[in-house]
């Protein structure tokens, strides 16, 4: 990783920084830009996450186009049953699948909807993941528990497995988890509940993934080519 100097000395991250640079971006920035009340009639920082707002349209693409890449890998391996290659092809229905439920399965964009679905959906949507007994008990700890996985306990368990993310890219999922972790728990709080951010972080999780399947890819096509 590249050399961070400083005046304390110079600091040698074995770790992809993104994630960090970001949030001092966004909190730092971002979230006291002035004027945006006045031009587009709400905060900077709430356009970014508001529903349909920047953030989960780059998510929708990111998991789009690592479901795309994951099939890529998959198809071009030479060897298709292994348990690495096999993990490649779930995670890539994974993301092909988050992708279609962070638009509702195209409702806004073709106006088909299932009533069944919108009907009891917390935000009247066609998705799963807002039915409100998955939202409320399962959504937030299998996000938890995902990041653990590829921020933690995968690459350190199973480093021989390219299909999990490396450790460079364990900062992207454990602050994700974390911020997670904060969010819920403070519900038992004796103070008030934290405001929802977790569409800015939502985003670390998606690009991390992202970067993940981008980084094999180039390095698949690199290793053919020689």
């Amino acid at each position: 990783m590249k050399l961070i100097k400083t005046p304390w000395g110079n600091i040698s991250p074995e770790v992809n920084l993104f994630p960090i640079y970001y949030l001092l971006f966004i909190y730092g920035f971002v979230y006291i830009l002035p004027y945006g009340e006045i031009i587009i009639g709400l905060t900077w920082f709430d356009l970014l996450k508001i529903e349909d707002g920047p953030l989960e349209w780059i998510q929708f693409s990111e998991y789009l186009i690592s479901s795309i890449f994951g099939i890529v890998i998959y198809f071009k391996s030479k060897n298709k049953n292994t348990i690495n290659s096999f993990i490649w092809l779930i995670l890539s229905a994974f993301c092909f699948f988050v992708a279609a439920e962070e638009i509702s399965w195209g409702e806004r964009l073709t106006g088909f909807s299932l009533n069944s679905l919108t009907e009891i959906s917390i935000q009247s949507e066609t998705n799963l993941h807002n039915l409100p007994f998955f939202h409320d008990f399962f959504l937030d700890p299998i996000l938890i528990a995902i990041c653990i996985l590829f921020g933690w306990i995968g690459w350190r368990k199973w480093p021989y497995l390219n299909s999990i993310p490396n450790k460079k890219l364990s900062l992207f999922f454990l602050i994700t988890a974390l911020y997670i972790f904060y969010y819920e728990i403070s519900w038992a709080s004796t103070v008030e509940h934290i405001r929802n951010d977790l569409e800015i972080y939502e985003f670390l999780l998606s690009t991390g993934i992202f970067l993940h399947f981008w980084n094999n890819l180039k390095l698949f096509f690199k290793g053919n080519s020689q």
